[in-house]
């Protein structure tokens, strides 16, 4: 069986091809036949596409910025040139997309249709960097596949267990009645992340009082117990909590009203500062990227300086309420771009908690290594760092809609 993942970012698309046993699912990642990404913020209407195979890279400018355009252009390599894996398009089985707003009522992987389109269009307001590139994702290989099943797995889906006390803001009844509610994100890779642990633990995932820590350019944490999420960062959007790469994470909400009055700002310029021009952006006003402003700091930048040392704070401090959330810890993860690679951040951190027993391993920390635990024997909390596989994790929830269908059953 063939499976295609499409993960959109709001400026980008991951996709890679999967070829998997029909009768059970490997417990460890296989390694894709084909991976695709392109990156439309490099050149002006233009788009950058590599494309990978087993022993080959290749990098092919887009000449468009027209995301369906660079998708079709995109599946193309699938069945011609030096990457071609496929003798047809027809050859794959299953579309997978990752979805980044499934709203209250998708808990599970979900079958695309005119319904489910509708209803992540209709979630746009809430996810607008996001669910717009699902849809176009979803309209590009409807129109190069045709009717081959697509499934859509909800980063929201993890996250619909967190008890009303978490998931609900202190507002007036009326207001969350209209929808109004923590959502949470990055549930896919919490979810993989989690079971990864119990894995590498070797203890049963229910038993363990889990943090798992997605930090990369957008960023959240969430409490997980008995292998459930109960609490996380990110809320009614991706915007609340964390200090982030170019979002500012949570504000006091009375700073959105002080600059409509008094600067005049419409709501769409709030919005899009807040999402695209704060967080490390805004403070340092030098670039999102962390590796920037770790080599300014070094440099002696004062901007940069109050920048990383704001995201340390700030990480500490929503840290800190996922402990208490779980009522303690025992396990605490660091996944995705930063977490996986920025040492010096995972120390930062972990510093703050020593006084739970924790005790990082300097030189375990300063390798870096994937899928590993980087604390003392000694420390009452593990930490490891995992290395996050959400394309395997919406793989592995596409096959298991597959074989819920009845096996070789095409819709």
């Amino acid at each position: 069986m063939k499976f295609l993942i499409l993960n959109a970012g709001s400026s980008s698309q991951k996709s890679c091809l999967y070829e998997i046993p029909g009768d059970r699912l490997p417990e460890t990642a296989p390694e894709p036949l084909w991976e695709a990404f392109i990156d439309w913020t490099v050149l002006e209407n233009q788009g950058r596409l590599m494309v990978e195979t087993p022993g080959q890279k290749q990098v092919i400018i887009l000449e468009t910025g027209d995301r369906q355009r660079g998708i079709a252009r995109m599946l193309d390599t699938l069945v011609m040139g030096d990457h071609a894996v496929l003798k047809s398009l027809a050859e794959i089985d299953l579309v997978g997309h990752r979805v980044v707003h499934g709203g209250t009522d998708y808990a599970v992987a979900t079958l695309i249709t005119p319904t489910v389109k509708q209803a992540i269009a209709d979630l746009i307001p809430l996810a607008p960097a996001h669910n717009p590139a699902h849809l176009e994702g979803i309209e590009a290989i409807g129109e190069q596949l045709g009717d081959v099943p697509q499934i859509a797995v909800f980063d929201t889906a993890f996250h619909r267990t967190i008890p009303a006390p978490a998931a609900e803001y202190p507002i007036p009844q009326a207001w969350t009645e209209l929808g109004i509610r923590r959502y949470g994100f990055h549930g896919t890779s919490h979810k993989y992340c989690a079971h990864k642990t119990a894995e590498i633990l070797g203890k049963p995932l229910t038993e363990l009082k889990l943090i798992t820590c997605h930090i990369g350019n957008g960023a959240s944490l969430t409490a997980i117990k008995n292998g459930v999420s109960i609490d996380t960062t990110m809320g009614f959007t991706p915007l609340e909590g964390l200090m982030m790469g170019a979002r500012s994470g949570s504000i006091d909400p009375a700073i959105v009203l002080f600059l409509q009055e008094t600067q005049g700002l419409t709501p769409a310029e709030i919005n899009a500062t807040l999402n695209k021009k704060s967080g490390l952006l805004g403070v340092s006003g030098r670039s999102p990227d962390l590796r920037v402003i770790l080599q300014a700091k070094a440099e002696g930048d004062e901007q940069a300086q109050l920048a990383y040392a704001m995201y340390i704070h700030c990480f500490r401090r929503c840290l800190g309420a996922m402990v208490a959330s779980l009522e303690g810890l025992d396990t605490l993860v660091f996944t995705a771009g930063v977490g996986e690679n920025a040492a010096t951040v995972r120390a930062d951190v972990c510093q703050a908690f020593q006084f739970l027993g924790l005790k990082l391993d300097p030189e375990l920390n300063d390798r870096s290594r994937r899928n590993a635990v980087i604390s003392t024997p000694d420390s009452l909390v593990n930490v490891l760092i995992v290395h996050t596989e959400e394309d395997w994790a919406i793989a592995q929830d596409c096959w298991q809609w597959w074989h819920s269908q009845g096996p070789g059953k095409k819709l």
